[in-house]
């Protein structure tokens, strides 16, 4: 059950800093409604974990930078005993076959019938080069996963045997480009300025959605949308290849992202930043740590869901900074000083659990994240757990890549 804190829905134990940025939101544009979901930590403009319900506007900085972030996971056709030795070398192929870290481009060149789609017109009305600029980039990178905290995992479903595959990132730095022109467009800059980071106060950006830079935002985000959903589609079918399965279930949906939605019989613009879209009868990939379970997820027709407007957690929520967990980072020697979390206690804890590791840092180890089951108790009432995954592989870009692709 959900408690109302100033306006603001909040599920879960409440943070401070998180539900004083969710009232603030609440206070700037035509605002329905105000939510934190239960893995809420404060974030850029919005919270992570935070739905905004908007009556004619859009918000890019709710959205964020990472356009489109999301989950895909299957499950194959493949069991647990038949892959079970192989699992070192499965790794390994995966760690070499696909593109990790930042600016990385695909290994090999992806064509896709999205670079074709008269969609990407929409960056005609920036400039001439625009549009060529960024279906470059977008075609160099597709398939690409990233850093940070985005990930290709190998799951187990004990109750069957069952291997399942998910993934977890967005559109890439084609997303990262087209929010940055947008959040440019909205200061009174040019597009491709470069302009200062922003903070983690500043008040929600919004576009009104019958306005001219509103239909154009959210025609390009839409397209990154659609991006980010062939890049997912791409790793999944590769790791299908290098485990030679096939899917025979599927579940995929962002969780940074705006829907025009209907509720209440009203049509409204629902911000989801780091929450899952989560209807009645709806699949939802919701993972945990790399040492806790992961779960798929339907979404429940009750009248809490409802309240939630049909929205949950996308993962289990951070508890420590990255800082704090792996120290701060010199940039110039590559090395980091200080820090909480040791990689040898990292690698206990994951030999303990039975997972094989590449990539990844102390600052994504089991001990900076809630525990997924102690959140999701705090949205029962509108999500029923169907399938219960535990990792066996993990794989992610090196510990000491830097992320500028923000929440």
């Amino acid at each position: 059950m959900y408690q109302e804190i100033k306006s603001v829905r909040v599920w879960g134990r409440p943070l401070d800093n998180a539900v004083e940025q969710a009232v603030l939101c609440a206070n700037h544009g035509n605002v329905v409604q105000s939510l934190l979901m239960a893995d809420h930590h404060k974030g850029y403009s919005q919270p992570v974990g935070g739905v905004m319900v908007y009556d004619g506007q859009i918000s890019p900085s709710g959205v964020g930078y990472d356009i489109a972030c999301g989950n895909k996971a299957v499950r194959t056709n493949c069991t647990y005993k038949e892959i079970k030795r192989q699992i070192p070398k499965i790794m390994d192929d995966i760690a070499r076959t696909i593109s990790f870290g930042i600016g990385r481009g695909n290994r090999e060149s992806v064509d896709h019938e999205l670079f074709d789609d008269p969609a990407w017109s929409v960056f005609d009305e920036i400039d001439h080069q625009t549009k060529d600029t960024f279906k470059e980039l977008a075609r160099k990178q597709l398939g690409t996963v990233g850093s940070g905290n985005h990930f290709v995992d190998l799951f187990v479903e004990e109750k069957t045997g069952d291997i399942w595959i998910a993934n977890h990132f967005g559109s890439r730095g084609f997303g990262h480009k087209t929010a940055s022109g947008f959040l440019n467009l909205a200061k009174g800059k040019a597009f491709h300025d470069k302009v200062g980071g922003e903070k983690m106060e500043d008040v929600p950006t919004l576009f009104d959605t019958g306005s001219d830079i509103g239909k154009m935002y959210f025609e390009a985000m839409t397209l990154a949308g659609r991006y980010a959903y062939a890049g997912r589609d791409y790793v999944i079918d590769k790791v299908l290849e290098i485990i030679k399965a096939h899917a025979t279930f599927t579940v995929h949906n962002h969780h940074n992202f705006a829907w025009k939605e209907t509720h209440d019989n009203k049509e409204v613009v629902v911000v989801r930043k780091g929450a899952t879209p989560n209807a009645p009868g709806q699949w939802g990939f919701i993972g945990g740590s790399m040492g806790d379970e992961s779960v798929i997820i339907q979404g429940k027709d009750s009248d809490e869901n409802k309240a939630a407007y049909f929205s949950t957690v996308h993962g289990a929520g951070r508890i420590m900074s990255r800082t704090q967990a792996a120290g701060k980072m010199n940039w110039k020697t590559k090395q980091r000083r200080g820090g909480d979390i040791s990689p040898k206690q990292m690698n206990d804890a994951l030999n303990e659990y039975g997972v094989e590791l590449r990539g990844g840092g102390t600052d994504e180890s089991p001990f900076v994240y809630k525990k997924l089951r102690s959140v999701l108790k705090a949205h029962q009432e509108t999500i029923e757990v169907k399938h219960v995954l535990r990792p066996i592989g993990v794989c992610m870009a090196g510990a000491n890549e830097f992320d500028p692709y923000k929440d």
